[in-house]
């Protein structure tokens, strides 16, 4: 079974996540997906994040803890979130930051696309921005505040931990008032995520 495909029986793995764990079926766009590793042991890492230098700014490298109350984790919490997603918890959301450009490339399975510079608060269309608050974040609006007593827990992620683009919208929701306790940054994003191997779809794949 090939990493991407749907997923079936669960093969043997030479290659695990963890020493108990061989694959996490999750659902992207309605269809079952097994996140697993790359099973061949000469695969080396994808030569677009081989480059250890980018000029900074704007590409920094990222702080471990973000912001008070922020938690900053790892790919096995992100696929325990993407399981429980894939089992119908509606109150989570693994949002991938990116451009739509990046996303091309590949993103992580189950995970949804909002761009970073589409949720610049002060800066983007502000019914865009409220679209996406109200529609897919769970946010409600009352004049001119926000209530997030409803509003869905969030993962971000973006390149990895020089890209800026995830912690440029977790700052953006801090500063309205989102809940820091909702909100959680996969700081590592898809540089980390492709350096162990793990699957990944590109918005062709089918």
């Amino acid at each position: 079974m090939k990493p991407g495909q749907d997923a079936g029986a669960a093969p043997v793995l030479s290659v695990n996540i963890t020493a108990g764990l061989a694959s996490v079926e999750v659902k992207h766009r309605g269809r079952k997906i097994a996140v697993m590793r790359n099973q061949g042991q000469s695969n080396l890492v994808n030569p677009e994040y081989a480059k250890t230098s980018r000029r900074c700014p704007p590409f920094c490298i990222q702080p471990s803890e973000l912001a008070p109350g922020v938690k900053t984790i790892a790919e096995l919490e992100v696929l325990h979130f993407l399981k429980k997603i894939s089992n119908g918890d509606a109150s989570m959301l693994v949002i991938d930051s990116r451009t739509p450009a990046l996303v091309e490339k590949g993103t992580i399975p189950g995970t949804v696309n909002i761009p970073w510079d589409t949720l610049d608060i002060g800066k983007s269309d502000p019914a865009v921005v409220q679209g996406i608050l109200e529609n897919q974040l769970g946010a409600r609006q009352w004049g001119d505040f926000w209530d997030f007593d409803n509003a869905r827990t969030l993962v971000l992620f973006c390149n990895g931990p020089w890209c800026g683009q995830s912690s440029t919208t977790i700052q953006a929701l801090l500063k309205i008032g989102y809940p820091a306790h909702k909100i959680l940054w996969y700081r590592g994003g898809m540089q980390d995520w492709e350096g162990l191997g793990l699957t990944i779809l590109k918005p062709s794949d089918k």
